[in-house]
This record gives C-alpha cells, structure tokens and sequence, in this order.
C-alpha cells in the first residue's frame, strides 16, 4: 500500500498546493496527517475543505494547536475525513492506531492506559496486519525528537512502540526535524514534514 504521509502544514497554501500536487501525481491510496493543518484553529475550516476535495480517505489525529472536538466536527462533515484519536481505523492489511494533540510532555497517563487496554487488545487481534501507529509527538529518543544535545519526545509512546510490534510510526511536532527518520529496533519512525512523504509499506 502506498501512503501520502504529511505534519504541521499550518494553514500554509504552499504546503497544501503541494499535498495535493502528490496526491495527484503519485496517486497513494490513502493520506495520513500527524495534526497541526492549522495555526490555532484560523481558517480551519478551508483547510478541511481543500483536503476533502482531494478525494482520497484521509487519517488525522489533532495537533497542539488545535482541539479533538474540532476534527472530530469536521470528520463529520467531509466524508474523506478519517479522526482517529484514540481510535482505530482498518484497511485492507493495515490497522490504524492514532493518539492527537500533546507535544509537550515526556509522559502521558491517559495514553498509557489506553495503550495497555483497547490498542493492546487491537493488536492482538490484528496479527496479520501491519501496525501504523500515528501521533503528533514523536517518541522520545530518536532524531526526530533531538534539540541541540537534549530529546523532547514521549516515553510513553516510546515504550509502547518497543513493547509491540509497530511497522510505521508517523508523526510531527517539531519542525526542526521536518522529513527525518529513525527506527526504534524494527519501526520505521518518520516525521514527513508539511509537504509530505510517500511511504509504502
């Protein structure tokens, strides 16, 4: 399957002519965005619509500058829109696991008790499906979560993603590591930055 992942393109109409531009040109089967299309919710609403009328289903989680009921509003509204916040989402192969907004603290309570409950449950039951785990944060410890000497990821999504077998982990957050990619032991970890990647897998 191939995937059109994009971050953080803040309602920028430079990183969204070219968002569509891929989606057009490399035709993927489906977008996955790690949040932040807006700069605190200003003119959300075309955002949504321009990415709506690219007419490929898309996978969002929120990002820091923004709220889940606000995606959850307008999935609602565009058909195209997939929130997956503390959800899942399959197809064909592929499980969709996502976790929005944060970005700020190395640990999160609530993710972990979601991780030790519906997504490991999600997981156990979805061997034969290879696991994209979508988030705004990266994960702590990796080159896309490294400022100057310091790491300002998440241990918890790091935790979750040794714990269990992840094959792609996409997400954003920090610009300054825009279109990097590590792994942590077999998962690809990227964050594809505002004008996109393709990924297949």
């Amino acid at each position: 399957m191939k995937l059109l992942a994009f971050t953080d393109i803040h309602g920028s109409l430079t990183a969204l002519r070219r968002i569509e531009q891929k989606a057009k040109s490399e035709n993927p089967d489906l977008l996955v965005c790690a949040g932040d299309i807006s700069i605190f919710e200003h003119g959300i609403g075309s955002v949504f619509r321009r990415l709506n009328r690219i007419n490929k289903t898309i996978m969002m989680v929120h990002g820091n500058h923004e709220d889940a009921s606000t995606y959850s509003k307008y999935s609602r509204i565009f058909k195209n829109i997939v929130f997956i916040h503390k959800r899942h989402f399959t197809e064909n192969n592929m499980l969709f696991l996502g976790y929005g907004g944060g970005g700020f603290s190395q640990r999160d309570r609530e993710f972990e008790k979601l991780a030790a409950t519906s997504f490991k449950k999600l997981i156990q039951n979805n061997k034969d499906k290879k696991i994209i785990f979508v988030t705004h944060a990266p994960p702590y410890r990796t080159k896309l979560d490294k400022l100057g000497r310091d790491y300002a990821g998440n241990r918890s999504f790091r935790d979750f993603i040794e714990k269990y077998k992840i094959d792609l982990h996409i997400c954003g957050h920090l610009h300054e590591n825009f279109g990097k990619e590590d792994k942590i032991k077999n998962t690809r970890i990227m964050n594809p930055g505002p004008f996109g990647k393709i990924v297949e897998i």
